[in-house]
């Protein structure tokens, strides 16, 4: 595994008054029983063990600081929802420490917490009384309540006849109308529809300015958006913990790629019987490249717009970076990629606005038969603004198979969107098979990066040029019929 953001204990020196929530040494074990009757002849019979043990958590540790959002990512069974479930209180840890400061407004499980007999109207003065609140101050939220929920008559109704979405909207309601101090959300935006979970992340953005927030998702899109930090969990140990885009990136490495190396870490010769893979040499010399040298003279995109508006959106191209981190199975490497003109020209300067190609070269290490090469572009967050690949269903002919030492050049062109100020990389990847079943080769990191100099005033993560934009005034007389 590529190094990555220490697993180690975080922040331990945080002042007291600082801290929202800490964790120290928390583990977790249930007792697991072969059959029904071995639970019963354990209680009788002690001396004797009839259980096995199954750790969920082990030896778990980290501070959160008051204001902090942290983000929680991990596989299926990883641990995420039972430190939740530890954190809120509705279980007891087998060891380890917890201290967590303020009220807490938990979302685990949908419909955790609310009886399905009750209605949703009883179900809000249930929870809400249990997260501190008192029958003035429910009466007084009932009805923003249940605007947000937006459940209409079937707040009515009992829980058990609604569908997971509805009870999503209901417990999210609640939560967002109890003052809490610390929010904790286990995948509840999983569920719902999209004008909701736009809702409930309007909120969560609001949220972060004045409370903590522990979010899980494996959406590490949305843990990016929202989170400063992230903890990597998995098979409930703690694997990395630290800035949320570098966690992300370990994550998806290690569940995207085929073996748990880093690209760029040139292996040791494989031991006799193991699988004997190809890896990644980025010593090799590149006679053939596709893509020219950067010391080719480059057009300066900027000429033709000397005489626009100052507020042009200026993108500076930097080169291409053999040495970015990365991950795969060595049967490929990108050797090459760059912003071009449509004659591969590459370049140094463009604008948003403009038609641009990305050029990416690969080269094969092992035989590939259906090799895909793809794209990501993020902001310096890393969150995703676009991307694409090569693999098309509806072409009539495969991809073209590639052989040890052949060069394939995938070329995607797109109008450059306009761009906020600021840093953006582009994530290159070279697969083998198709999209539902393929190894990854080589996936690249921020391997070419670009900087927004001067924004277009525009709003949003990206801006879409427009072809046209007009204002006129109407009268009622020139309004078509309805």
């Amino acid at each position: 595994m590529p190094d990555h953001p220490t697993p180690a204990t975080d922040n331990p020196g945080a002042p007291p008054d600082d801290t929202a929530i800490a964790v120290e040494g928390l583990s977790k074990c249930y007792h697991r029983y072969a059959r029904p009757q071995d639970r019963l002849l354990q209680a009788l019979f002690p001396r004797r063990r009839r259980f096995s043990e199954f750790w969920a958590l082990s030896d778990v540790s980290f501070h959160v600081s008051r204001g902090e959002t942290l983000g929680v990512i991990g596989a299926n069974g990883a641990g995420k929802s039972t430190l939740l479930q530890l954190l809120s209180g509705t279980l007891t840890p087998t060891s380890g420490s917890i201290a967590v400061r303020g009220r807490v407004a938990a979302l685990l499980e949908l419909g955790a917490g609310f009886d399905p007999e009750f209605s949703g109207r009883e179900n809000v003065h249930l929870n809400a009384a249990i997260l501190g609140l008192t029958r003035r101050q429910i009466d007084a939220r009932f009805d923003e309540i249940a605007r947000f929920a937006d459940i209409g008559e079937h707040l009515e109704l009992p829980v058990k006849t609604y569908s997971s979405g509805m009870a999503m909207r209901l417990a999210f309601a609640v939560a967002a109308h109890v003052d809490a101090e610390v929010l904790i959300i286990d995948e509840a935006l999983a569920v719902g529809d999209a004008r909701f979970v736009q809702k409930c992340m309007r909120f969560l953005n609001d949220f972060r300015r004045r409370g903590t927030l522990l979010f899980v998702s494996h959406d590490t899109g949305a843990v990016l958006g929202l989170c400063a930090r992230a903890l990597w969990l998995d098979h409930g140990r703690m694997r990395a913990l630290g800035p949320a885009k570098e966690v992300c990136e370990a994550y998806l490495a290690e569940y995207l790629g085929d073996n748990r190396k880093p690209a760029r870490a040139r292996p040791s010769p494989a031991p006799s019987g193991s699988d004997d893979r190809p890896s990644i040499d980025r010593d090799r010399a590149d006679p053939a490249r596709l893509i020219p040298a950067r010391g080719r003279p480059v057009r300066d995109g900027r000429l033709a717009y000397l005489n626009r508006t100052p507020l042009r959106n200026d993108i500076a191209v930097f080169a291409f970076d053999p040495e970015a981190a990365g991950f795969g199975a060595g049967g490929a490497r990108i050797a090459g990629m760059a912003l071009t003109e449509a004659d591969g020209t590459p370049l140094s300067w463009t604008v948003g606005g403009e038609m641009v190609t990305l050029a990416i070269e690969v080269e094969a290490l092992a035989p590939l038969e259906r090799p895909i090469i793809g794209f990501f572009i993020k902001n310096r967050l890393g969150q995703t603004l676009f991307g694409d690949n090569t693999d098309d269903p509806a072409a009539a002919a495969d991809p073209p198979a590639a052989s040890p030492g052949d060069r394939l050049l995938a070329r995607f062109t797109f109008q450059m969107p306009i761009l906020p100020t600021g840093d953006y990389a582009v994530a290159a990847a070279v697969a083998d098979g198709d999209q539902t079943d393929h190894v990854q080769h080589h996936w690249v990191h921020d391997a070419l990066v670009f900087r927004a100099q001067t924004a277009a005033g525009k709003y949003g993560l990206v801006g879409i040029p427009m072809q046209d934009v007009t204002l006129d005034r109407v009268v009622a007389a020139d309004l078509p019929e309805p």
